[in-house]
């Protein structure tokens, strides 16, 4: 799907109409979906067009965004790490 923004052309003018632009709103659009808890870090991975999770951190970490992590998650992690004797 292709989406269309309208923009005043002196505001586009002054962000630099470019694709890079594009790829801006595009940015910023996915993270706000993922921080609403819209979108999971898969979609927002695929989203982006970024090969791997690894990509996708270190794009969010850039922009002080962060994985969600919960305490439930980390107990659930040192389960199985408990049942596997690590």
């Amino acid at each position: 799907m292709n989406l269309v923004l309208p923009i005043p052309d002196e505001l586009a003018e002054r962000l630099g109409a470019t694709d890079d632009l594009a790829r801006r709103a595009l940015e910023a659009f996915g993270v706000a979906e993922y921080q609403a808890g819209r979108m999971t870090e898969s979609e927002l991975r695929r989203l982006l067009g970024f090969e791997t999770r690894y990509e996708l951190d270190g794009f969010l970490k850039a922009r002080g965004v962060f994985l969600a992590y919960t305490m439930e998650d980390f107990r659930r992690e040192q389960e199985t790490l408990d049942r596997l004797g690590v």
